[in-house]
């Protein structure tokens, strides 16, 4: 049926890094096993028996993760009194909430969506020539998997990534299908972030400006996520429950949906709405635990973009001084965006989160 041959191995015969090693050498990722006709998941994205057993339980009930209303945050000091509330109380309860009416064109996400998806529904040859590993030092690449070789069982899922870890954006670096909506795109992002942060620098206790100077925003990576369709997706996740070790993610999906968020000891699904952004905050707010399921439709597509600060920044970042005390001691450890980045590469994703710097006095 194909030339892959890790497509009709089993759980039980296939030896594992070898069909890891032929999949990763195909450099077509995920959507070139779909589109050579596969019928089942191969055994190595099928994940372990023993965790989809232990797998919690999805909501059913209309728990809806917390919704907030940009439409008048300029207007007046109490409408933004309201809405840094609203942020604070949604980032300590969940983690997790959405954002409408943040003054992002709409046609620009419906552009970011649709310059995804024609990225990876080019040709493979196109793709496969920035076909990459190599996450540092390339400022655009494309994969199928950054833990492939770390991770029980791969996610059904195939990434473009774009970075400026180092503060720099070389724009001929991006590939020409996409390259235009990408720019525009980004340049909305750090704006739309740095507003973020001087609303939950407000809610905070600090001056609306404290997180913002701090230059997190200033070294970032844009994520384009292709989950295909999959004939099986019981057997497997689009990506793995995980917290992120970025200071900040907002996430733009399309509305297939997908997206899980773990809220009291149960998944619950994040539902799209039309030209809403997902902030995913961190550090003294809550760092939340998702994952992303797949369909038997699809593709579905999700941009996530991930405030991270500059790699090779001499910059040390911790627990805020202003916000501990000797009754309120730090619970983290310092640390550089080099260590937190090269910490988070090392191992499968479902393994990493902000945890490793805890300091092993209080973990």
């Amino acid at each position: 049926m194909s030339n892959y041959p890790f497509m009709n191995e089993t759980q039980s015969s296939y030896d594992r890094i070898n069909n890891l090693k032929a999949f990763d050498e195909e450099k077509t990722g995920v959507k070139g096993l779909v589109d050579g006709g596969v019928e089942k998941v191969p055994s190595i994205f099928v994940r372990p028996l023993e965790d989809r057993s232990k797998d919690l339980g999805t909501n059913a009930e209309n728990i809806g993760v917390p919704v907030i209303d940009f439409a008048h945050v300029g207007e007046s000091d109490g409408q933004i009194d309201k809405v840094v509330n609203e942020i604070i109380s949604a980032s300590k309860k969940w983690g997790f909430f959405q954002v409408i009416n943040h003054e992002i064109p709409l046609e620009l996400l419906e552009k970011m969506i649709e310059g995804a998806r024609m990225f990876h529904e080019q040709d493979d040859e196109a793709k496969k020539q920035i076909y990459s590993r190599d996450f540092f030092s390339k400022k655009a690449s494309f994969l199928s998997n950054h833990d492939l070789y770390k991770s029980k069982a791969a996610n059904w899922r195939d990434t473009f990534y774009f970075n400026a870890l180092t503060g720099e954006v070389d724009p001929q670096e991006l590939p020409p299908i996409c390259k235009d909506v990408t720019l525009e795109y980004v340049d909305h992002m750090v704006k739309f972030v740095n507003n973020i942060l001087q609303l939950l620098s407000m809610g905070l206790g600090l001056k609306p400006k404290h997180l913002e100077e701090l230059d997190i925003s200033k070294g970032w990576s844009l994520g384009c996520h292709y989950y295909p369709a999959c004939p099986e997706p019981q057997l497997t996740l689009g990506t793995n429950g995980h917290a992120d070790i970025t200071f900040l993610t907002v996430l733009l999906q399309d509305q297939v949906g997908g997206l899980q968020v773990l809220h009291e000891n149960q998944w619950v699904n994040v539902e799209p709405i039309t030209g809403a952004l997902i902030i995913v905050s961190n550090g003294r707010l809550k760092s939340v635990y998702h994952r992303s399921t797949v369909n038997s439709v699809g593709p579905r597509i999700s941009v996530p973009f991930f405030v991270q600060g500059f790699f090779s920044s001499k910059k040390i970042y911790g627990p805020i001084k202003e916000l501990t005390s000797e009754e309120n001691p730090p619970i983290y450890r310092e640390f550089s965006t080099e260590e937190n980045l090269t910490h988070f590469f090392s191992k499968s994703l479902d393994e990493i989160g902000i945890d490793h710097f805890k300091l092993h006095s209080l973990s």
